[in-house]
């Protein structure tokens, strides 16, 4: 039985000319593919809103953020300043993959998610990747496999994997960094010019 032969089904249905699924042969249809996701990369993956129309968050929003890691995260501008924080620590990516594969659940029409799973493994799994996020060879392993059939959930293990990194190293870090104090400091009562 030729490597041709052995193909599942699945690979040759998805690209008739080649049985690679992470398209890095140069065949004509992987070309045209690959200009089209190329084109319309800035539209499928807009990675984080800019929050400039976000209202600035309320001294207790900010306080919150304190609380746990959860509620930083549900916050739109508290993933802005902890972004804002991991880029000065050379770590953006993570919340970049993280929101990324939010936006990837959050698709219910296939040719997208295929589509976006795709961008999401060339931007931030891929070894290539100069935005490669830290993943262990087991969920490596396991994305790999799903990416024959992508779904909206082929990164859950992945995106908990960062979630926790960021949580158990980056957020304890950005408590006590200038940033957050300084947002603490500006939400906190002025003294009364009585005392």
């Amino acid at each position: 039985m030729s490597s041709h032969d052995a193909a599942p089904l699945a690979a040759r249905s998805r690209n008739p000319c080649c049985l690679c699924w992470c398209c890095c042969c140069s065949c004509s249809w992987n070309q045209e593919r690959r200009r089209a996701w190329q084109a319309s990369r800035e539209s499928k993956l807009q990675p984080l809103p800019s929050c400039n129309t976000c209202a600035p968050p309320s001294p207790e929003e900010v306080q919150s953020w304190a609380q746990s890691f959860d509620k930083l995260m549900h916050s739109p501008a508290g993933r802005s300043v902890f972004r804002a924080f991991l880029r000065t620590e050379f770590s953006e990516e993570n919340m970049l993959f993280w929101l990324a594969c939010e936006e990837l659940k959050a698709e219910a029409n296939q040719h997208v998610v295929d589509e976006k799973a795709r961008l999401i493994y060339e931007d931030y799994v891929s070894i290539l990747s100069p935005r490669e996020v830290s993943l262990d060879s087991r969920v490596r392993e396991g994305i790999n496999r799903k990416m024959q059939e992508p779904s909206a959930h082929t990164f859950d293990d992945a995106q908990l994997q960062i979630y926790t990194l960021m949580h158990r190293d980056s957020y304890p870090r950005f408590l006590g960094s200038p940033t957050y104090r300084a947002l603490l400091l500006s939400g906190a009562p002025k003294p009364s010019p009585e005392a």
